[in-house]
């Protein structure tokens, strides 16, 4: 069976910048890959860990994919005026009949003190309403 370690943090990395732009919405915020993934050690030639780097992809997905807007990458340190899209933010304020919490609010919570396998099970299913709710090219 396949390491899919790399898809755990991807999951953290994206539930940490959904929030982290839930937190500042509708303000633009400049979003450092350190604040999502932690301290990075670059290499002996300045390259990023594989974690930095997955991280970033994480943020640049999430732009493509329409739950997040940003203006630029700055190198590959941050993402400079981003914020979440329309569907995003709709995505996250959603309450959730069973428990009568916000996605944000399961997502925080999840985030924080959950498992890797909750954290999973929430990403996937917040993935798949964000799919369900229409075009994933539009911000609306």
């Amino acid at each position: 069976m396949l390491d899919d370690l790399h898809i755990h943090d991807f999951y953290r990395h994206a539930g940490r910048i959904l929030l982290t732009l839930f937190g500042q919405f509708p303000v633009p915020a400049t979003l450092y890959v350190e604040d999502i993934a932690g301290p990075d050690t670059p290499d002996a030639f300045g390259l990023h860990s594989p974690r930095h780097l997955a991280c970033l992809g994480a943020m640049t997905w999430l732009q493509q994919s329409g739950y997040i807007g940003f203006s630029q990458l700055l190198r590959q340190e941050a993402i400079e005026k981003a914020v979440l899209s329309h569907r995003g933010f709709v995505l996250l304020t959603n309450t959730q009949a069973e428990s009568e919490q916000s996605n944000a609010q399961l997502l925080s919570s999840a985030v924080s003190n959950g498992s890797s396998a909750k954290l999973q099970a929430l990403m996937e299913r917040l993935m798949r309403e964000f799919a369900a709710s229409g075009c994933s090219l539009c911000n609306h």
